[in-house]
């Protein structure tokens, strides 16, 4: 074989290469997008039937307009040349080069559906009272500068990944910003009416059904979510490492959900279905920070972890600070996204305190959290507050009563 046999050969092979790996990263893209109608389910399920039609729309335009906005602007503040580490350089409508090892628009694809997934987090915290037309604002605000920015401190090159802080796939760059902006939304807009009338009440969603159906669809597309992080499929040591996510991503939410199952079975005395769907999720949000590097015993634990989190976060929010989240998002996403990528610093095979290696990871771990909180906090309470202040952000009293779809869309999901 001559020289140039083998140039050949070495160019083709690198050519299948990339071809394969970006067709994975493709499929797992698909595979994020369809929890987009996970999302809308759980959400829909989770509420009344009066507001059907209005939490379809809104998940539907998270991701119509977010697709937009994101290939406009906010790819290029999350993944451009890094200003400082804290925000990438604009590049309109993403002409810029991203050496990823894929095509451009394969690695634009699949970001996008990820922040399209943050932004439909806040749609179930502020369910059943916000304007349509406020929600279409601050939407287009988390996808072209709130999550972008706080992305690119992650995986732009930013300065908490040159701290050396670890999110493989989203727990606190995806869901732990959607949750935090919600929770100041939920808090802004206020609860719905009747839901905090000297006690607590509980409004029932009106099909636990669509609710479940919503949270196996997330299950499963969660399977393009982490194992797709990976971002290449060629080759034995990416076929390992995906097989890996998967089977951690896998075994932490089956945790999750036995975990809340036994633990409601033990504290109301019957095996809640919405809070065992809920332990699931959880599981699945808090695995994602370390579906890498952890093993599957570590994966369980933080799954069972993530569970506890997730049923006494809901109590509390719900019952002691009286913040109406009719989805428990901000509990599933919000405090089990942190849980999750705070227990990476323990649980990490590689760098992980319970495997001997010290603190530093953890340290970056705790700092990375509390920033990109502070950030979504910080940012949703100056949006939230000013938006109240000016289009206004919750619906009147009688159109709350009587059903968002007629009054907002002219239509019923129910005839």
């Amino acid at each position: 074989m001559t020289l140039l046999d083998i140039a050949n050969v070495t160019a083709l092979a690198a050519e299948t290469a990339t071809s394969i790996d970006s067709i994975w990263v493709l499929i797992a893209a698909c595979l994020v997008m369809f929890m987009q109608p996970g999302f809308a389910l759980v959400e829909a399920g989770f509420t009344r039937s009066k507001n059907s039609a209005n939490i379809i729309m809104k998940n539907l335009m998270d991701f119509s307009i977010g697709s937009l906005i994101f290939w406009l602007v906010g790819f290029s503040l999350m993944f451009g040349a890094s200003a400082g580490g804290f925000i990438g350089l604009p590049d309109f409508f993403t002409t810029g080069s991203y050496d990823t090892g894929i095509p451009d628009y394969a690695f634009l694809f699949f970001q996008t559906v990820f922040c399209a997934t943050a932004a439909t987090i806040v749609s179930g915290a502020v369910a059943e009272r916000t304007k349509f037309g406020t929600y279409l604002i601050f939407s287009i605000v988390i996808c072209a500068i709130i999550y972008p920015i706080s992305g690119h401190w992650v995986w732009g090159g930013g300065w908490l990944s040159e701290l050396g802080f670890h999110d493989f796939a989203g727990s606190t760059v995806v869901h732990s910003v959607g949750a935090w902006l919600g929770l100041v939304g939920a808090f802004m807009v206020g609860p719905r009416l009747g839901k905090y009338n000297g006690t607590t009440k509980a409004i029932p969603g009106h099909n636990l059904t669509l609710g479940a159906l919503g949270v196996f669809i997330l299950w499963f597309g969660w399977f393009g979510f982490n194992p797709g992080s990976q971002l290449a499929a060629s080759g034995a040591d990416n076929i390992k490492a995906i097989s890996h996510i998967f089977i951690t991503t896998n075994l932490s939410a089956a945790a999750g959900a036995v975990t809340v199952m036994l633990i409601s079975w033990m504290r109301y005395g019957h095996p809640s279905l919405s809070m065992s769907l809920n332990g699931a999720l959880a599981g699945l949000v808090a695995i994602t920070a370390g579906c890498d590097v952890v093993g599957p015993g570590g994966a369980v634990i933080i799954g069972i972890i993530a569970g506890i989190v997730l049923l006494f976060g809901v109590e509390f929010i719900d019952q002691k600070l009286h913040i109406d989240d009719p989805v428990g998002a901000i509990s599933v996403h919000g405090l089990s996204g942190a849980t999750g990528t705070i227990l990476v610093g323990f649980f990490s095979t590689s760098e992980g305190l319970f495997y001997g290696g010290g603190v530093n990871l953890l340290i970056a771990q705790l700092i990375g959290v509390a920033a990109v909180a502070a950030w979504a906090l910080g940012t949703g309470f100056i949006l939230f507050y000013t938006l109240k202040k000016t289009v206004g952000i919750r619906v009147p009293k009688r159109i709350e009563e009587e059903g968002l779809d007629i009054y907002e869309h002219g239509e019923s999901a129910y005839n």
